[in-house]
């Protein structure tokens, strides 16, 4: 638990998104209240996670009195209404709440919310299909990358690849890597058969595993190009299904000078879509008629993103043009229980709005809780089994771990200090290197909670 530095938040809505926020936020050690019409919602929520439940309409101040809202820190809203996500946070404001977020997915409202944000006094908006569109246009910028996390403020980058079978990588002990490497990346984990290792100096690494490498970001984009992974920008993509995702998605892409083309079942949406990106093709059919698909070359496109509602259909479709095409292939799946069974399935890179969202929404608690003790500036959940976090904490003050050459420092076990930014300079740690106040510093570990760089510490 987060020692003392918990915080009382209000979700408001038991659909997927308020359901996956509820269950990081707990695992966390917060204290969630969450606020749903349906009770069989909340009772289904309540008796899976140990938080309070109240049956009620989140945008009645007599709920957020039963939610006991005069002692809240933050009221998350993401109902399936914009409009009702806006309002709660209005009458959350009036309850005494100075923390309020709204889940707002209209793209009329997103053009226009930043003009109203402050009168409305919303913290944070949050649009879980804008947010997963933006991560797909990263991906599809870097093909050979599986993921990308930024840290201290964008001048490191964690990036996650497939070890190609016969790159220099494979079958090497990670100390062999230093010198191809020349001291400028740090290896800091390696997932294989549905475990992550955090590894040693003798850790082989084999052909096929993912793993994370920490690099600033000039140095990353020159390791990339060293591996043969750093192939340019996708020039054509194939979305497949025509959501708010990939409405989001073609805006960024055709921006970029991308051929794009959708395929969509709906009619009516594909009017829509039609209507509003005049560059992209929109084409009216089902995603699975493989016949359709390859009469409009999909295999010939450098990226396919299967978006469509159906998570099976979307992994059938990746793997299908995963054996005739060499497109970068983004794939989204929303049931979690799918992941058990990902690595063996060999997919490009996955995408899972609930958990975008989620991060979105830890990295605002955790800022919440800077100004009240935490250090933890950044928070990333660096495995598909969400089992190791990248941190980056802030050093503000004298302690156990300062002025101490790392290596004889107690740290824990499956833990690896993995940079020290200080004052710009980044410094990939040897045992000789210590932590001085003001520095930031990236830890990698299987420890979750960690509030404090002392928790680092056995």
């Amino acid at each position: 638990m987060l020692r003392g530095i918990n915080v009382k938040i209000i979700i408001v809505g038991c659909g997927k998104i308020g359901s996956t926020i509820a269950r990081e936020l707990n695992d966390e050690g917060h204290q969630i209240v969450v606020i749903d019409n349906n009770p069989a919602a909340v009772e289904s929520l309540t008796n899976s996670i140990d938080i309070m439940g109240v049956t009620g309409n989140g945008a009645s101040f007599e709920t957020l009195q039963e939610a006991e809202a005069e002692n809240a820190d933050l009221i998350i809203a993401v109902t399936n209404a914009d409009e009702l996500n806006i309002y709660c946070c209005l009458l959350a404001r009036s309850a005494g709440i100075k923390h309020t977020i709204a889940r707002v997915r209209n793209p009329e409202y997103m053009k226009d919310l930043p003009r109203i944000k402050d009168t409305l006094g919303l913290s944070l908006s949050i649009n879980p299909e804008l947010t997963c569109a933006r991560e797909i246009d990263r991906l599809l910028k870097f093909p050979g990358v599986i993921e990308i996390d930024t840290f201290a403020k964008g001048v490191v980058e964690l990036i996650k690849i497939s070890v190609p079978e016969k790159s220099f990588l494979s079958n090497v002990m990670v100390k062999s890597t230093a010198g191809f490497f020349k001291g400028k990346v740090r290896i800091c984990t390696v997932e294989r058969d549905g475990e992550t290792f955090i590894p040693n100096g003798d850790f082989v690494i084999q052909p096929n595993d993912k793993i994370s490498l920490l690099a600033s970001s000039s140095d990353a984009n020159k390791i990339l190009k060293k591996l043969g992974l750093l192939s340019s920008r996708s020039r054509s993509v194939v979305i497949l299904g025509g959501s708010k995702t990939a409405f989001y998605l073609a805006g960024f892409l055709i921006k970029a000078g991308v051929d794009v083309k959708i395929v969509e079942k709906d009619k009516e949406r594909c009017e829509f879509l039609a209507e509003r990106l005049h560059e992209a093709d929109i084409i009216n059919g089902n995603c699975m008629d493989l016949d359709l698909l390859l009469s409009e070359n999909v295999d010939k496109a450098n990226g396919i993103v299967a978006l469509m509602n159906n998570d099976e259909e979307n992994i059938l479709i990746s793997l299908y043009f995963r054996k005739i095409s060499d497109a970068k292939i983004i794939t989204k799946i929303k049931n979690e229980s799918f992941y058990s069974i990902i690595d063996s399935l060999k997919l490009d890179s996955i995408i899972n709005p609930k958990h975008l969202a989620g991060e979105q929404i830890a990295k605002y608690v955790r800022s919440m809780q800077n100004s009240i003790g935490s250090s933890v500036e950044t928070l990333y959940t660096i495995s598909e089994h969400n089992d190791v976090e990248a941190l980056e904490f802030r050093v503000k003050e004298e302690s156990r771990v300062t002025g101490v050459p790392i290596k004889d420092l107690n740290l824990k076990s499956n833990l690896q200090i993995a940079c020290i930014n200080r004052n710009g300079r980044i410094i990939r740690p040897s045992g000789l290197d210590t932590i001085e106040l003001h520095d930031t510093v990236i830890v990698v570990t299987k420890h979750t909670r960690l509030s404090q760089l002392e928790d680092i510490l056995k």
